[in-house]
């Protein structure tokens, strides 16, 4: 219920645009903070399965992590230049 009354005072006071932007720029940041999670969770699973690879995996660690920023930061600059 709460989220229909949030939806319908967005809707009237700040327009739609408004509110897909913000929703959209969440979803990118809430995706980017999942992979990061996932990337993570994987680099510590590995590095504790074969710690003589260890600066070979956190460098790989480091680089996807760097990917995955650019895209959800890309994907909210492009969700505020739609407003």
């Amino acid at each position: 219920m709460l989220l229909f009354t949030f939806l319908a005072a967005a809707a009237t006071n700040f327009g739609i645009g408004t509110l897909g932007a913000a929703l959209g720029a969440a979803i990118a940041a809430l995706a980017a903070a999942i992979g990061i999670g996932k990337i993570g969770s994987s680099a510590m699973e590995a590095i504790a399965r074969q710690p003589e690879a260890a600066n070979d995996i956190r460098m790989s660690m480091i680089i996807a992590s760097a990917l995955i920023e650019g895209a959800c930061l890309f994907a909210i600059v492009v969700c505020f230049m739609a407003l």
